[in-house]
């Protein structure tokens, strides 16, 4: 499941001849850096969990407080990947899983670590950053700073305005379906996600923005679904533009700080100061916990709703068909027909929610490939062995 959609942030992949011993070496700068993509397995163990050494990032501050995650009765189960079941650290060892969490019930029922990684380590989420990034439009409809996500995108966004973008809506920016022309393929030099930062920028204009008001439109706004890593890269810029804040300092004031998140988290910027809206936030393996927590808990933060009433209903239902049986996509959300949901990024990073179960499954990972169904199954079927052994009430 999955398969090439796990998408890597355009603000990655557009670099991608600069050899990685060199981005070792390199002070932390500002812009795009897709040297990750290629990186030895020693560099993308250590480096995944120290974003911030390489690239420039911007801070989402905690609070005063930190939101209790107690301990609860000890998981156990093995993992049945075809051949007979192993043990969960021959999974991790097999699958370069660097963290797992489960929580249920808002308790720690696994917390295991591998590959340096620890509790007090950040890890880097690719593209679970985009369900963040949607979810923090849910928080400015709510402020009154998106007055509705019907609204016409060029409204927050002037700079897209005669260009294909100029019928689109913020919902249909959020669902992918903007029907606007895009090619995300990361094998092809000359795809639209590998282009998108290496073109210069109309001057004074966003590089993103400049970007994406050139593709021309190739179905009727709402029509037609493809996943595009520019558009999660739009949304950011929106919220940046109705809120007149970074993507993190609103994050940190909506759900960071009252929440009560463990850790500062950090996110990869631009040479213009603006978050990745689809990739590389980084946070340690409770925060994102905490984040699964939040969402399955109705958004609620320092005794206040964030998000507008069913909002996470909608965003977290199938919006649009993706062609793969079972699933859907919602606001920035990987749904599934039995009621979870996910939030997903390249090189093995999820973070699952099943509110009818109060489950929250956290995977960190540092696979060798970008995306891979071979491991993506296998994970599928660490997920499967975590819901049956809570199921049995092991």
């Amino acid at each position: 499941m999955f398969k090439i959609h796990l998408a890597l942030s355009a603000a990655v992949l557009s670099l991608a001849l600069v050899a990685p011993a060199a981005v070792a070496k390199a002070p932390p700068k500002p812009g795009p850096a897709s040297a990750v993509l290629f990186w030895s397995q020693a560099q993308k163990e250590s480096g995944f969990q120290d974003m911030e050494d390489h690239f420039a990032v911007h801070t989402a501050k905690r609070g005063g407080h930190v939101h209790p995650l107690p301990k609860g009765k000890p998981l156990k189960f093995k993992v049945d990947l075809g051949a007979g079941p192993i043990s969960l650290d021959d999974y991790m060892a097999q699958e370069k899983t660097a963290g797992l969490l489960v929580l249920q019930n808002g308790k720690v029922r696994l917390e295991k670590y591998t590959l340096g990684y620890g509790p007090n380590r950040r890890w880097t989420t690719f593209s679970v950053a985009k369900s963040i990034t949607s979810t923090l439009v849910g928080a400015a409809v709510k402020d009154g700073y998106i007055k509705s996500i019907d609204d016409p995108v060029i409204r927050y966004i002037p700079d897209l305005k005669g260009s294909a973008y100029d019928k689109v809506t913020v919902r249909q920016v959020l669902t992918m379906t903007s029907g606007v022309k895009w090619n995300e393929d990361y094998t092809d030099p000359k795809s639209d996600v590998a282009q998108l930062f290496t073109v210069a920028p109309d001057k004074g204009v966003d590089a993103t923005v400049s970007y994406m008001r050139k593709l021309p439109q190739e179905a009727a706004p709402g029509t037609k679904w493809v996943y595009k890593t520019g558009e999660t890269n739009l949304i950011g810029v929106l919220v940046t533009s109705a809120t007149h804040k970074s993507l993190t300092q609103y994050m940190s004031e909506k759900i960071w700080r009252p929440y009560g998140m463990e850790k500062d988290a950090v996110w990869m910027i631009d040479d213009r100061g603006q978050e990745a809206g689809g990739c590389c936030l980084s946070m340690t393996l409770k925060d994102y916990g905490r984040v699964g927590e939040f969402m399955r808990g109705g958004a609620m933060a320092g005794g206040k709703a964030v998000l507008p009433k069913g909002w996470i209903a909608a965003a977290t239902t199938k919006q649009a068909e993706t062609g793969q049986p079972g699933h859907g996509y919602g606001y920035q959300w990987w749904t599934n027909d039995d009621g979870t949901y996910d939030g997903l990024g390249i090189f093995g990073q999820r973070l699952y929610i099943d509110s009818a179960r109060k489950l929250v499954i956290v995977v960190s990972s540092a696979w060798p490939e970008a995306t891979t169904p071979v491991r993506g199954a296998k994970r599928d079927k660490l997920i499967k062995a975590v819901v049956e052994a809570v199921d049995a009430g092991k």
